[in-house]
């Protein structure tokens, strides 16, 4: 199990999540689960977050609800 769990929300950021992820998985420490909360985007921010192939990525898509319920979701 990861020591650290780093929650993303997300709504329609495709121009900004493959940097914001990128980011995050260069980091030196490795020992943590990236959690990705679409809160039903409608752009391809979701698609985005697929195609990038790491098993600590973990998309969730929940009813749009704001940044504050996602982050609690996750």
């Amino acid at each position: 199990m990861p020591v650290i769990s780093v929650v993303i929300p997300l709504y329609n950021k495709e121009n900004f999540i493959r940097n914001t992820i990128n980011s995050v998985l260069k980091q030196t420490f490795t020992d943590f689960e990236l959690i990705v909360i679409n809160d039903s985007s409608t752009d391809q921010s979701l698609s985005i977050v697929s195609s990038i192939k790491d098993k600590r990525i973990k998309p969730y898509t929940i009813q749009n609800s704001g940044a504050s319920k996602s982050r609690n979701y996750g």
